[in-house]
């Protein structure tokens, strides 16, 4: 009896002695984020995504610039600064093309004709661009 009792000791200790290296090897599960089903993106609004824009715009960061200009624009397609900044942004990109149409549609937007003609900067820009696309 003392020798089975033994016996039985030594193999109870030697299993539980096992079970953490064997535990160890046995590859863990990578827990996934938990990701909020009702979470959704709210946007700061046009005003907001167009002084950010010319932030990143300043800064040189042409691609955050647009892509907050254009959050501008498809938040409030008739916001006349993010088309403003979507003219420079593009300019500065060298997509001639696409600034002459952001800039026309920043004077179409405008929600009076003396703000348009105020708008001197945007105008020489379009007729720059004008000419430059027509010299081509």
């Amino acid at each position: 009896m003392p020798r089975l009792l033994k016996t039985f000791t030594t193999a109870t200790l030697a299993i539980l002695w096992m079970t953490p290296v064997a535990r160890a090897q046995v590859p863990e599960k990578i827990p996934s984020p938990a990701i909020d089903p009702d979470w959704t993106y709210t946007s700061p609004g046009p005003a907001k995504c167009v002084e950010i824009g010319n932030v990143n715009l300043h800064k040189g960061a042409l691609a955050g610039a647009l892509s907050r200009f254009e959050e501008a624009v498809k938040d409030n397609p008739h916001y006349a600064p993010a088309y403003l900044g979507l003219g420079k942004v593009y300019e500065r990109m060298k997509e001639k093309q696409k600034a002459l149409d952001a800039y026309e549609r920043y004077l179409d937007e405008l929600p009076s004709a003396k703000e348009a003609n105020e708008a001197r900067d945007a105008q020489r820009a379009v007729a720059r661009l004008k000419k430059e696309l027509w010299e081509k």
